[in-house]
This record gives structure tokens, sequence and C-alpha cells, in this order.
């Protein structure tokens, strides 16, 4: 996964600080060296401003998180944090739970594990943050606002990767990969997508339905059945994108709402297709400063999408470059 170091360097328990005067650090360990055995004791404990530490294990556990405000979760980093759940409950981690909500809690260096399908689910909740988090299984959301979701990897949903619904997120960063479908949108959803790389879904990258509402800006979406749908009453931006190697690049509605502008578009059966039995090709939905073009990936065989230097796709509209990730430097030449 080339552009995503950032996964696997880990999050170190030494020199991290709580936040609020009073606050404490409550360290969780498998081996009895830390405060609880269990993530949840630890969670239960917590009061605002502090700070459970995970250190190294893999924790056959399920966490509910309810109830609280300005808890921090944090991991020794996602290959030495693990998250699986146990028996039969569906879902491995949860942040809020109806009736009650939760504010300001932020989670990373760990991965979760998918149980009955589901990874993480995040519910009746506000100011929800997941930095350098690998999800294996669904991220789903509903009814929360203010979710931000970056530098994380998450795949190998049967299903959906992320699915928001009535909700307010936005996803920065992020390696999404391997998924029924990469990102879903609905109800009364708005989300932002930017500098994601969205690749090897079997159906869409990226779908948006119903009322929802979601700004895509510089995301590679590659090597998916489809780029992004924009269905139903959807309200749409897409710009700066590139959408390569898919089998179709845009999908829209004639009943969504939808602006697109400087991307870059290079797909297998069609570029721009309105939804029916079968799809209808309408090259006439192409921008004039949507550009049709080979971006001459760095390596897209193995996952490589950065652009090479000699990219064409540079200094378009007000994109320094499109895409997620900024083009290779040209080789240094030796005197």
């Amino acid at each position: 996964m080339i552009g995503f170091w950032f996964i696997g360097t880990g999050l170190g328990l030494a020199g991290t600080e709580a936040t609020l005067p009073g606050s404490r650090i409550i360290t969780v360990a498998l081996d009895g060296s830390g405060d609880f055995t269990s993530i949840q004791e630890a969670v239960d404990s917590a009061g605002k401003g502090d700070t459970v530490m995970i250190k190294a294990g893999a924790y056959a556990q399920h966490v509910t998180i309810h109830s609280k405000e300005n808890i921090r979760l944090i991991g020794a980093g996602v290959d030495k944090v693990t998250l699986q759940g146990r028996g039969e409950m569906v879902g491995v981690l949860h942040v809020g739970r109806w009736p009650y909500g939760v504010m300001d809690i932020e989670i990373s260096g760990l991965t979760i594990n998918e149980r009955g399908g589901h990874a993480l689910g995040i519910f009746n909740g506000n100011r929800i943050t997941l930095r350098q988090v690998r999800v294996r299984g669904m991220v789903f959301g509903q009814q929360v606002q203010d979710v931000r979701i970056e530098d994380c990897v998450i795949g190998g949903s049967e299903t959906t990767g992320v699915h928001f619904a009535d909700s307010q997120a936005t996803l920065i960063g992020n390696f999404i990969h391997d998924n029924d479908h990469g990102v879903h949108v609905s109800g009364k959803s708005t989300i932002r997508l930017e500098r994601n790389i969205i690749t090897r879904s079997l159906f869409e990258a990226i779908v948006v339905s119903d009322q929802a509402k979601a700004v895509l800006i510089n995301n590679t979406l590659v090597k998916n059945g489809g780029g992004a749908a924009f269905l139903g009453l959807s309200t749409n931006e897409a710009s700066g994108n590139i959408l390569s190697l898919n089998n179709i690049g845009f999908l829209i509605a004639s009943s969504s709402h939808t602006k697109t502008s400087y991307n870059a578009l290079f797909n297998k059966e069609a570029n721009y297709m309105r939804p029916g039995s079968p799809n209808l090709h309408a090259p006439e939905l192409k921008a004039e400063s949507d550009i049709t073009a080979d971006p001459h990936f760095v390596d897209a065989e193995h996952d490589d999408f950065r652009l090479k230097s000699d990219t064409t796709l540079v200094d378009r509209g007000r994109f320094r470059y499109l895409g997620a990730l900024p083009p290779v430097l040209p080789p240094v030449s030796k005197r």
C-alpha cells in the first residue's frame, strides 16, 4: 500500500500526556502490568479528559463507549494492538448507543477486526475522530455529527467499507480497499471525501443516494467496478479527482444535482453514464474542464497510485495536482 507509510509506525506509549488538568492515563495490558486487563473496564472507569492506553496484544474483547466526553483510546500501534471481539455479538467496537450519546472521542493506533460482518459502529455521537486505525470490516455511522476519519486503512468488508446514514462526516487521506462498495452515503448525510484512495471495490468506490450531500475533492478511485454513483435526490460536487481503470467512471442519475470539474477519467467501459437497465452512455455529462487521459500511475498493479514525475495532471484549475497523492519528484541529474 504505497503512500500509506503511517500504518505500522505505531503510536508509542511514552511521552503521551493527558489533555486536561487532573486527567489520567489509564493503561490496559493483557499480562496484568497495566491498570486493567479489560479495555471495557478501563473505558468505564475513564472520566472527562482521560486517556486509555492499550499495550500490545490481541484483545478478544468487545468495547462500547457511551455516556462519555473527551476520552482518548490509544493503542500501541496498528501492528501491535488488535481488537477482535468474541462470542456471538455483532461488531467489535461501538462508539455511542441509543439513548446514550458520546462527545469528543478520539481513537488511534490499533486494528479492529470485524465480527459478524461489522467492525466499528458509531451511533448518536458528536466530534468522533479515528486516526491511524486499521479496520478489517465495515465502519457504520448513524445519526452522528462531526466525525473525522483520517489516515486509516479500511477494507475486507463483504458489504461496504464505510457507510454513513443521516450523519455528518469528513474522510481524509484514507486507503479503502477490497469491499463490495467503498463508501456509501445515504439518508440526509453530509459527507466530505478528500485525498482518499479507494480501490478494488466489487461495485462502486462511492455511492451517494437518497437526499445525501457529498463533496469529493482530490480522491483517487481506481480499479473498482465503478468510480462514483450519484443517485436519488443527492446533491454532489466532484472536483480534482482521478477515476481510472474502473469499469465505469461517473454514474449520474438525472434526479441528482451533480457538478463536476477538473476530474481525470480513464475507464474501461465508459467515463460517464446514466443509470438504467442497462446503464446508458452519457458523454454529454463531461464537464468542459474534465480530462480524459491515462494518469500514468507509478505502478498501479502494486497499488502505487502516485503520478509519475512527467504527469500532465498538474496545475489544473485550483489544483496543484489531481488525485490523492502528489507526483513523484523527477530524478536528480548527476554531473
